[in-house]
């Protein structure tokens, strides 16, 4: 059974969802479809201190890396392309061609622009530091202006 809490962000509420082990999902309020809990989970803020102190950390300036626990159960190049994106530096931009030449895919940007998308576990795994190979700010599940906000708070 998924439990959920909501932490108190600079962008909102976000909704964390997760089991007694691992987190599974991170919503942004702008995101109509992610956003509410489903029906069997429990709400249980307690159980998200950990993740809660880090994301507070991560907000207030104080953290760069997260080290919590987290689930990705996505297909096997999805997984690839979330697990590339664990390694993008705080403070630093790819491409979504350069990330899929770092996957050994270098003619698969559409395909790692649509597994970014579905990230489940937005900031954690920081699909907003994807860029267009122009520097534009495409694409992002919570919204162009929580992108700009998190490449902003981490001084791109």
């Amino acid at each position: 059974m998924l439990s959920y809490g909501y932490f108190d962000s600079p962008l909102g509420a976000l909704l964390v969802a997760g089991d007694s082990n691992e987190i599974h999902q991170i919503s942004f309020p702008t995101e109509e479809q992610n956003y509410h809990p489903k029906e069997d989970w429990h709400r249980d803020d307690k159980k998200f201190s950990d993740v809660f102190d880090q994301l507070g950390a991560y907000f207030s300036g104080r953290l760069t890396n997260f080290c919590v626990p987290i689930r990705l159960a996505g297909t096997e190049f999805q997984n690839k392309v979330w697990a590339a994106l664990c390694k993008i530096p705080f403070g630093e931009t790819v491409s979504y061609g350069s990330l899929a030449a770092r996957i050994g895919k270098p003619t698969a940007s559409r395909a790692v622009g649509g597994a970014n998308g579905a990230n489940p576990i937005p900031i954690i795994v920081p699909c907003h530091r994807v860029i267009g190979a122009d520097k534009s700010l495409t694409g992002f599940g919570g919204g162009i202006e929580i992108k700009r906000f998190l490449l902003e708070h981490e001084s791109y």
